[in-house]
């Protein structure tokens, strides 16, 4: 079988009023399926790994290490937003999907990358993706694409939802100990809807952390 793409996904809550409900109170929960188990809600301070010292400044934007292995590429076709905070939310939502795929092939839901770019819900989400891939013995190759981006941003101006459509028809599962590549014709199960919820880190800084994850599965709309 072909191994999806974050394969645990929390069920998409669809309203006009997402992004102010999601950024409401610590109370609020990502899906009644999905809760958080001693995951804090407050904003986590970055931590730099020791291994990000000797990476390419492009894969270290925030001074994070966000390198992937050559056979994992992920794409952004993304149109930049003329508002300062969506553009700088937008491109941190991106860096988040790459600390996801980071820890899948670091081994780890602790490493530096996953924690400077998600807190609350979003944290809790990104170890539960990166947990079942090493759960099943997997790693990540392929190219997963990124497209149709929007943003809107919160009256308060503290938050920025980020929505996308992924298709993940050419982005495989692969077994760490056979190196067998898990491929399966492509589906309507290759697309997922994306709403990221992203808050701005209180430092005064540029970095935005996902706060929730609400993801459509089998997204007709991104066909």
């Amino acid at each position: 079988m072909k191994r999806r793409s974050l394969p645990v996904a929390v069920a998409l809550t669809a309203t006009a009023a997402l992004l102010l409900t999601a950024c409401g109170s610590g109370d609020e929960k990502s899906g009644d399926n999905d809760k958080i188990v001693g995951a804090g809600q407050g904003a986590e301070t970055p931590k730099e790994s020791a291994s990000a010292a000797g990476a390419p400044a492009r894969d270290k934007p925030d001074g994070v290490d966000l390198s992937l292995p050559s056979d994992m590429d992920l794409v952004f076709h993304w149109d930049k937003p003329k508002d300062k905070n969506e553009a700088a939310a937008m491109d941190d939502a991106a860096n988040y999907l790459r600390a996801i795929y980071r820890g899948v092939d670091k081994r780890t839901a602790k490493d530096a990358a996953v924690t400077a770019y998600s807190t609350g819900d979003g944290l809790h989400y990104a170890q539960v993706q990166i947990n079942e891939w090493i759960k099943g013995g997997w790693t990540a190759t392929g190219i997963l694409r990124h497209y149709d981006a929007t943003t809107r941003s919160a009256p308060n101006g503290k938050s920025v939802e980020v929505a996308f459509c992924a298709d993940s028809g050419k982005f495989y599962g692969k077994e760490i100990k056979t190196k067998k590549i898990l491929t399966t014709k492509p589906s309507i199960e290759d697309f997922d809807y994306f709403k990221i919820v992203m808050v701005k880190f209180p430092t005064g800084t540029d970095l935005w952390q996902a706060s929730k994850v609400f993801v459509e599965t089998k997204a007709e709309k991104c066909q």
